[in-house]
């Protein structure tokens, strides 16, 4: 246990245990979407706090950049990888790119064969929108309805929108009457543009006074907004976004804005979590095939107590939406999810072109 190594002088044989440094891959939805941003600074952050090697790919939102960046990621022959990307049609070729180099893989909110998923509980999410919703319309509109538009991510597949399912189910709760509502489906795709111009196209053929909006997420339901307020009908309409991004919670602060709320999702929060999810994995301990992160309803009156310093961070990079007065030429895609921007802190990045 121990040896001499003097007159009076002795030392420890023991030598102090060392972590193994671990490799791990990140495939990022994209650098360009705030919600993605966000949980890849807090990715970052939490990988350099374990001394982890982050060897960061961005999947551009595209579903062949993404297989190639997991043929990368096998041939870098990393520890574990995490994947963000969309696409539900692609999610089993990724995921068997994965098992087949023996890479333990966690999927971030779009399900992925054999992978640990992490991220949204979305029915739960859905449900604490819609009954927020439902409260509100009894309070406001004495419980009258005329029309409900949904807008989908259509491509994410079934489990994102079950988001969509769950207003539904909690808006029930609140207006036994909702059966007699026409429910109206559009898909834009989670983002800003094609969100404004699938409700500015419906709003030309529809003549209902009372309308809700259920969003995939806050860029959907941003552009529903600007549809309604090119139209001349904010008032017609009431619209509940998902993940509370920055976008979403400027548009909260707004005075009278029809943004009546955003579920959050917390993207800050996620890189230590998947980080210790992670080496839960790694170390053979138990881990539950699914890892939910905890939702809280973000309202105009809320958003200052739960996101105290955003004034701090997007006084540069977030424009009001109410002071937006473009979208033709200005589309950008975002997140079914401040601006910061993923950081070179002990990591490699791998772009591709």
């Amino acid at each position: 246990m121990v040896e001499k190594v003097g007159e009076n002088l002795y030392q420890s044989c023991l030598r102090p245990w060392k972590q193994k440094l671990y490799r791990f891959g990140y495939a990022a939805q994209g650098t360009d979407y705030q919600f993605s941003r966000e949980v890849s600074a807090s990715l970052q952050r939490a990988a350099t706090v374990e001394g982890i090697e982050l060897i960061s790919l961005d999947n551009r939102y595209n579903a062949k950049i993404a297989q190639h960046n997991a043929d990368l990621l096998v041939r870098e022959k990393v520890d574990l990888v995490i994947e963000f990307q969309t696409d539900q049609e692609v999610a089993p070729i990724v995921a068997a790119k994965y098992r087949e180099a023996g890479i333990p893989l966690i999927a971030i909110d779009i399900p992925h064969p054999g992978a640990t998923y992490y991220g949204a509980n979305n029915y739960e999410a859905g449900l604490i929108a819609g009954r927020y919703l439902g409260r509100w319309v009894k309070e406001n509109w004495y419980s009258e309805v005329d029309e409900i538009i949904l807008l989908e991510l259509a491509r994410a597949g079934s489990l994102p929108r079950m988001r969509l399912t769950g207003i539904l189910v909690g808006l029930g709760s609140f207006l036994p009457d909702m059966k007699n509502c026409r429910i109206v489906r559009l898909d834009g795709d989670g983002e800003f543009g094609p969100s404004f111009e699938a409700v500015r196209k419906h709003l030309r053929s529809s003549r209902a006074r009372r309308q809700l909006v259920g969003a995939i997420n806050d860029p959907s339901a941003l552009g529903a907004l600007r549809a309604f307020q090119e139209a001349g009908r904010s008032e017609c309409c009431a619209v509940m976004g998902h993940n509370a991004s920055p976008e979403g919670r400027a548009e909260l602060r707004q005075p009278d804005t029809r943004l009546l709320g955003s579920v959050a999702f917390f993207p800050e929060r996620y890189g230590g979590d998947l980080i210790r999810v992670s080496l839960d994995i790694l170390n053979r301990r138990p881990v539950p095939p699914a890892v939910f992160v905890e939702h809280k309803l973000i309202t105009p009156g809320t958003v200052d107590h739960f996101y105290p310093n955003d004034s701090l961070t997007q006084t540069d990079t977030l424009v009001p939406f109410s002071q937006t007065r473009q979208v033709h030429g200005a589309t950008r895609r975002h997140h079914l999810g401040t601006g910061v921007a993923m950081q070179n802190v002990n990591s490699l990045h791998l772009f591709v072109k």
